[in-house]
């Protein structure tokens, strides 16, 4: 079953695209990696589906009960917020926010969903703790127990790894992956890393010059795909 499907969609701001006619779907449990060259608009799209901004074009549609307040979003951190003062318990409770009518209060079902998701993410002992003084990995696993708080069918994912050495990032990407796997939580993750998105992914979005949708082997195969895995692989060595 397709959760959303975006159709001859444009992208843009101030007035001015910056893609236009992309078309793509992402099914129940599927993983989605976009990838693609700096300001080709990734982080846009993803704010366009979150209905954060409005497309310049096309649509964007949802099915299976989804909507964009059910969906769970971790954003690139900036430095203030990585800053911010509160609790771990804090933070990951507001998660919850979105899930029901307006309130003041957080129920018991709330803290108890709460609970459960640090716990997956193996964070239930830094409850108290303030999250600026947690590790960059550490901080990541708070924003993602929040992101499921908000969620059981998708997580959009903006650059999740960014600062992490590479073994943090490492255990998060297998942290994300088996939530796909055994949980069947949908996946639309914004990388640079194009081999892990290559390793990961059941698609690939690439957004640029040039557009690619398909299956991670059709763009591994494909002569566009070869020219940016060939580019980024060769850039970092």
């Amino acid at each position: 079953m397709a959760q959303l499907i975006c159709k001859d969609l444009a992208l843009g701001y101030d007035g001015e695209v910056i893609q236009d006619k992309l078309n793509f779907k992402v099914e129940q449990g599927d993983y989605l990696c976009i990838v693609g060259e700096n300001g080709s608009g990734k982080s846009t799209l993803m704010k366009t589906i979150l209905g954060l901004t409005k497309p310049m074009g096309g649509e964007v549609s949802f099915g299976d009960e989804l909507t964009p307040k059910t969906i769970g979003y971790l954003p690139q951190q900036t430095l203030v917020q990585r800053d911010f003062p509160a609790s771990v318990w804090e933070i990951v409770l507001s998660g919850c926010q979105g899930r029901g009518d307006k309130r003041f209060f957080y129920t018991g079902e709330d803290k108890a969903l709460a609970r459960t998701n640090m716990e997956r993410m193996d964070i239930w002992g830094l409850k108290n703790r303030c999250y600026r003084e947690l590790s960059g990995g550490q901080q990541q696993r708070v924003l993602l127990a929040r992101a499921l708080c908000a969620t059981k069918k998708m997580l959009l994912l903006d650059e999740p790894v960014t600062g992490l050495d590479p073994k943090v990032a490492s255990e998060l990407y297998q942290v994300v992956s088996d939530l796909n796997r055994k949980d069947h939580i949908s996946v639309i993750m914004i990388s640079h890393d194009i081999q892990a998105a290559v390793q990961y992914a059941k698609h690939i979005l690439h957004i640029g010059n040039r557009n690619f949708y398909g299956t991670r082997d059709e763009y591994v195969s494909s002569t566009l795909g070869k020219q940016f895995i060939r580019f980024e692989v060769g850039e970092e060595a």
